[in-house]
């Protein structure tokens, strides 16, 4: 049954003022908690709480707003075949390009050997501070984290804010809207009245954003101190260097291929890309991804199923960390390692990182786990990355994210379900909006 259509009009070119526009004030408020960070790190470390209650604020909000996206796009689409084809492809493309994410940390580690000429006795580590990641990392088995995709109750997925559950839930409940047809009609329309209304309330919460991003900010800086970078700078650079080729060329080259540029993309999702820099969190920006991508031209319900299962499944940034670091680890401490024990630590990584995904900290967690299945490097060699952790975690959430937003293009137009001329107008900067309009079988 068809629910609704869109239709795409063009608005007059609206210029704001530029401190009125989200990225400036995000971006202002990076350089202003970098700044008090630096020099106040103590009263930067207690701007903390700023950074942790705009991520509640979001997350309050993610749950809501997958279930009826998803239920809303389901629905729109009529059968199940549709919906098991969107499924089958995304796995697929996430599949291809998290192990490309990983081959790629492990080539960059061969080539570059960031870790080389350290000479670390593992003996001499403090492994203290990595002992919580290792023992949560232990709990992170592949069969748990499958087990845990089943919420206890109905409700409960929606109570503990677990977006795979949520996930889990809303497809069911959409493919019961399929079979069901025409008796849920009413609830359908609900859900769209609702949607409207969520995202509207996003629209509320990212006013606050830049709030949100300087105390956040200001902790980092105030709690590590760029300082804490220099010792390892190589393995920093080596990573945010990675992230930008696997961007740029690999990423870019599969825009290209389907008809859209990576870098008119990431200017598209600037605001978004900042808020995520500065909070360090892909997910502070999710339900803003998934209205930008279908306001991109992007389907709805193609929207609904492959963003929220990228953030779990299709972590390039990551995987490119882990194999990264896992090798930087192995240098470091002067642990050989054979092909075959590489290709075995790819193997781990690859189910590691579907084990930890969606946990506080899931790339820290995921090489623990890793390198517990592979002793052949220490995990104790982890106390010599933990110092920096905080500042590549910014760029695995970057690559995450904008890893996501492609897939999302990408599968959407291999589904036939991506209105590519308003794509390139939305990504060419031109202003526009989609009117939403019920369509009534009966008046047909």
């Amino acid at each position: 049954m068809q629910l609704h259509d869109l239709r795409v009009t063009q608005t007059a070119p609206t210029h704001k003022p530029f401190y009125r526009n989200l990225y400036f004030q995000v971006l202002l408020a990076i350089v202003v908690g970098a700044v008090l960070g630096h020099f106040w790190p103590d009263l930067g470390v207690q701007m903390k709480p700023l950074g942790d209650a705009f991520i509640k604020l979001v997350k309050m909000i993610i749950a809501p707003v997958i279930f009826l996206t998803i239920v809303t796009g389901l629905a729109g689409m009529g059968t199940l075949k549709g919906v098991g084809s969107v499924v089958a492809k995304s796995f697929g493309y996430f599949l291809f390009f998290s192990t490309l994410a990983l081959v790629v940390g492990l080539v960059v580690a061969n080539v570059v050997q960031p870790g080389a000429g350290m000479n670390i006795d593992p003996a001499t580590l403090d492994t203290k501070a990595v002992a919580a990641y290792a023992a949560k990392a232990h709990e992170s088995t592949l069969t748990g984290f499958l087990m845990n995709i089943i919420p206890t109750t109905l409700t409960s997925a929606f109570n503990d804010g677990d977006i795979l559950q949520v996930l889990f839930v809303a497809i069911l409940f959409g493919i019961s809207v399929i079979l069901v047809g025409e008796p849920a009609r009413p609830v359908v329309t609900f859900c769209e009245a609702a949607t409207h209304i969520l995202f509207k309330f996003v629209s509320l919460l990212m006013k606050v954003a830049p709030i949100g991003a300087f105390g956040a900010f200001a902790f980092t800086i105030g709690k590590y101190g760029i300082g804490s970078i220099v010792n390892l700078a190589t393995l920093v650079f080596t990573f945010y260097l990675t992230a930008a080729i696997f961007v740029l060329v690999i990423l870019g080259a599969v825009c290209a291929l389907n008809g859209f540029s990576v870098l008119k993309l990431i200017r598209y999702l600037k605001a978004e890309l900042l808020l995520v820099l500065g909070t360090s969190s892909s997910e502070s920006a999710l339900p803003a991804l998934m209205e930008k991508m279908e306001h991109a031209g992007c389907k709805r319900s193609v929207v609904g199923l492959v963003v929220p299962t990228g953030y779990s499944f299709n972590l390039d940034g990551t995987n490119i960390y882990m194999t990264l670091a896992a090798l930087f680890i192995a240098q470091a401490t002067n642990t050989d390692l054979t092909i075959g024990q590489q290709l075995l630590l790819l193997a781990v990584a690859m189910l590691s990182s579907k084990g930890a995904a969606g946990v506080t900290g899931a790339g820290f967690i995921t090489l623990a786990a890793t390198l517990s299945v592979v002793p052949s490097v220490p995990v104790a060699g982890m106390a010599l990355i933990l110092g920096v952790d905080r500042f590549m975690s910014e760029c695995r959430s970057l690559t995450n994210f904008i890893g996501n937003a492609v897939a999302c293009v990408v599968v959407s137009r291999w589904e036939g379900a991506l209105d590519t001329d308003r794509l390139h107008k939305v990504l060419g900067g031109h202003e526009l909006h989609l009117m939403h309009s019920h369509d009534d079988k009966n008046a047909a």
